[in-house]
C-alpha cells in the first residue's frame, strides 16, 4: 500500500529500528526509508538486515545494518553511536524487537518467562537509554511497537503480556521524564496483523474464523501499522507523547473471548 503521507515527509531524519530485519520491524524500515529517512536496522541476524537494507537501497533509500542483541546494552549504545556517525544524527527510534512462542502459564520455565522480558521490555528501555543523548540534541521521536494483548489477557502469552504491558508504562515514564528535553515518546499497540510470525503461531488454522471476531471484519496489514508509526514521527504528531495509538481493527474491544475460545478448541 502506498503511504498516504506526502513524499519526502521525513526528508533529512535519521530512524533507527530495532528488530528491523523482518516482520513490522522491517515494514517500518522500508515506509520510514520511502519518506526520505535513512535508516540504521538492528537485529540479531545479519543475513536478513542485508536483505532489508537491500530493498531500501534498490529502492533509492539509504540504509545501515548493525547485528546486534538488544539485550547487550554496550553493543546496542555503539550501534546506535554508529548511525548516528555515519548519518550525522539520530531523530527516530523505533524499537520493535522481541521474542515470542505460545505456552500455558503452568509450564513456562522461569528462563523463558525472562527471556521475553528481557528482549521485549528491557531491550526496549535499552535502546531508549542508549539512543537518548542523540535524541535530545534532535529533539526527537520515539515509537515503541507494544501489542493489545498489554491490556487484553490472552491464553499463551502470560510473559508477552507482561513485558508488553511494562512497554506501555515505561512508555509513559519516558515520556514524561524527557519532555523537557523535547524528546516524543509513543507506542504503537497492533492488534492481529496478516504475514507476522506472531498471529502465524496464535491465530490457528481458522483464520477466516478468527477474523470475524474483530469488528472491521479482517485482519490488519503491516503496512497499516508503518502508517502509524510514521504519523507518530512526523510534525503532525509534535503535540503527541505518552500515548499508545490501538491499531487492531476495534479487536481490543472485543476482550479476551476469541482467544479464550480458540485455547479451549485446541486443548480438547
Amino acid at each position: 500500500m502506498q503511504s498516504v503521507f506526502a513524499p519526502n515527509l521525513l526528508a533529512g531524519k535519521v530512524a533507527f529500528v530495532t528488530g528491523g530485519g523482518s516482520g513490522i520491524g522491517a515494514g517500518i524500515a522500508k515506509r520510514l526509508a520511502e519518506q526520505g529517512a535513512r535508516v540504521g536496522l538492528l537485529g540479531r541476524r545479519a543475513e536478513k538486515l542485508d536483505e532489508v537494507a537491500r530493498a531500501i537501497r534498490d529502492a533509492g533509500g539509504e540504509a545501515s545494518c548493525h547485528p546486534c542483541d538488544v539485550r547487550q546494552y554496550d553493543a546496542l549504545e555503539a550501534a546506535i553511536g554508529a548511525c548516528a556517525d555515519k548519518f550525522g544524527r539520530l531523530d527516530v527510534l523505533v524499537s520493535s524487537a522481541a521474542g515470542n512462542f505460545l505456552a500455558p502459564a503452568a509450564g513456562l520455565s522461569a528462563n523463558g518467562f525472562r527471556a521475553v522480558v528481557e528482549i521485549d521490555l528491557c531491550g526496549t528501555f535499552n535502546a531508549s537509554r542508549a539512543a537518548f543523548a542523540h535524541l535530545s540534541k534532535s529533539r526527537g521521536a520515539i515509537v515503541n511497537i507494544t501489542a493489545t494483548l498489554a491490556t487484553v489477557p490472552t491464553p499463551l502469552q502470560s510473559h508477552a503480556g507482561s513485558a508488553k504491558a511494562g512497554i506501555e508504562m515505561l512508555t509513559r515514564d519516558l515520556a514524561l521524564e524527557w519532555a523537557r528535553f523535547g524528546v516524543r515518546v509513543n507506542s504503537v499497540a497492533p492488534g492481529p496483523i496478516a504475514d507476522t510470525e506472531g498471529m502465524t503461531r496464535l491465530g490457528g488454522d481458522d483464520r477466516a474464523a478468527f477474523e470475524k471476531r474483530v469488528p472491521l471484519g479482517r485482519w490488519g496489514r503491516i503496512d497499516e501499522v508503518c502508517e502509524a508509526v510514521t504519523y507518530l514521527v512526523s510534525p503532525a504528531a509534535a503535540w503527541i507523547t505518552g500515548a499508545t495509538l490501538l491499531v487492531d481493527g476495534g479487536a481490543s474491544l472485543m476482550g479476551p473471548a476469541g482467544f479464550l475460545e480458540m485455547f479451549e478448541t485446541s486443548s480438547r
